[in-house]
């Protein structure tokens, strides 16, 4: 476990925010867990059914996350002596909305500091229909061969348009497989980030950039054909998929038997997973009136068989801060506590980030239900969810002369005097965690807030025993929370000379 960098900013103090310590406990996606991932189990027990290990440990972590509890740091100012404690966090890659964002921002800034060259970059958006869902889900080695498929046949589309051919010119991309929908269904689906142009050899071993002009409606409708046939096919070589006269359908052997099967269907079919309900729809609630798919989309995305293929979100060269936050798009946690409540009867009410097309703006959930729904978006262990293509993958020649962190095969890293610029990889690396919560949230957890001395880590807690000595005296002295925010600044007394801040 590492400290936890699902901080929130506390005000201004000296100069940057300042660390204040997150409370999970006081959130109700806390609560909601707390009381009810018991009963959820205990409802799966009755079934001669349990949750495989990798999700009880989503879970189990969870409530620890930020909980002192469980372990902290001891920070101290080394002018005033005034101390705080860190809470340690779970780094779960499921539901957790606060190891989420850190993860989020993180990559974020990664990709465009150390990947993304100075170029146009175009996402390319691919979804795909229910069965392949939860074939992907299931089957997580399926689900990266499709990727392949998909990069290779989007990386030729842009060379044969640019003029090139395959042994002249290369593209690169970077996938980042998203699991989830905006109703918190299992929805696997790949957000693509091409570079909008190719790379040609040039002479010397140098590389130069051709742009190439955005794909059009029949383009996209093409080349969601092209994709549709090789996955296809290559689903039928793996006998995965079988055909009749009129229809294809996934093999009955195709999915591993698991006790997720159920939670895995119900989520990506939209159906509740557990209760007397079970089996029907999601309830939904509608507060705007529906709407025509053209006047609520620009442009309309390729669309055949159940699969839909968009490529109409790009950022230009120039635009950095655009292509960060596309990347924090894509890369965010699946779940807002923003947009969580309850109704007055204790459902879990959870609003759409953007209206259906009938215009739902709410799905509703109960309780135990809700637990089945963040079941179902826990990842598999050991499955990566961000993929390197092309030019950016970690073998490629070419990595080294156009990524900015030049990292990658036949670039060995040399020792760096102290007058030597080090590249952004290697700042990077050499980042403490607390260097790395003032990068990305912009919170100074090394500047004291009531002096503004240096602050250091004096210990690492981790001995139940002694945590518990610890909070205990906290408590009884009453000092088991933040220290006070600064006072509203205010005039000076008149009666006092000009001093050094007046």
């Amino acid at each position: 476990m590492s400290p936890t960098s699902a901080a929130r900013s506390a005000g201004t103090g000296f100069g940057a925010n300042h660390y204040q310590r997150h409370r999970p406990e006081q959130t109700l996606l806390y609560r909601i867990i707390e009381r009810h991932y018991p009963v959820f189990t205990a409802h799966l027990a009755e079934q001669g059914r349990e949750l495989p290990r990798y999700v009880q440990r989503e879970f189990e972590d969870y409530l620890k996350c930020g909980r002192l509890e469980h372990g902290f740091l001891r920070v101290r100012c080394d002018t005033c002596h005034v101390e705080h404690l860190v809470g340690f966090s779970c780094k779960r890659r499921g539901f957790c909305p606060g190891c989420g964002a850190r993860r989020m921002v993180e990559s974020a800034a990664l990709l465009v500091d150390e990947v993304f060259p100075e170029q146009p970059v175009r996402q390319w958006v691919l979804s795909f229909p229910y069965p392949l869902r939860f074939l992907f889900a299931s089957r997580p080695d399926v689900m990266g061969r499709v990727l392949g498929i998909v990069y290779r046949a989007i990386g030729t589309h842009l060379i044969k348009k640019a003029g090139f051919t395959k042994k002249t010119a290369q593209t690169g991309a970077v996938t980042l497989i998203q699991r989830f929908g905006s109703a918190l269904n299992l929805n696997i689906h790949y957000h693509m980030l091409f570079l909008d142009g190719i790379y040609v050899d040039g002479a010397n071993g140098s590389s130069r950039f051709h742009w190439v002009k955005a794909p059009t409606h029949e383009e996209l409708t093409r080349l969601a054909h092209t994709i549709v046939q090789r996955i296809g096919r290559f689903l039928e070589r793996q006998g995965l998929l079988e055909r009749d006269a009129q229809n294809s359908y996934l093999a009955s052997d195709a999915m591993d038997e698991d006790p997720m099967t159920q939670l895995l269907g119900h989520s990506i079919t939209y159906r509740i997973a557990v209760g007397s309900q079970q089996g029907r729809k999601v309830f939904t609630l509608q507060t705007l009136p529906a709407c025509d798919p053209e006047d609520q989309f620009g442009d309309t995305p390729g669309k055949v068989a159940g699969f839909s293929l968009h490529a109409g979100v790009a950022a230009k060269a120039h635009e950095r801060s655009k292509l960060e936050r596309l990347c924090r798009y894509i890369s965010r946690p699946a779940i807002s506590e923003k947009r969580l409540s309850l109704t007055r009867d204790g459902n879990v009410r959870y609003q759409l980030k953007t209206p259906y097309r009938d215009g739902t703006t709410h799905v509703i959930f109960d309780p135990l239900d809700f637990i089945a729904r963040l079941a179902a978006l826990v990842p598999r262990p050991r499955v990566n969810l961000t993929r390197f293509h092309g030019v950016f993958a970690p073998n490629s020649k070419h990595r080294t002369l156009v990524t900015p962190a030049k990292r990658g095969k036949g670039n060995k890293s040399q020792g760096h005097n102290e007058t030597e610029e080090r590249t952004p990889v290697e700042r990077h690396v050499a980042m403490t965690w607390a260097q790395r919560l003032k990068r990305v949230f912009n919170i100074d957890i090394e500047t004291c807030r009531e002096c503004g001395g240096s602050v250091k880590v004096i210990a690492c807690i981790e001995d139940p025993a002694i945590i518990k000595k610890i909070l205990d005296h906290l408590k009884q002295k009453g000092e088991v929370r933040e220290p006070n925010p600064l006072p509203e600044s205010r005039a000076p007394p008149t009666h006092l000379e000009t001093g050094l801040f007046y």
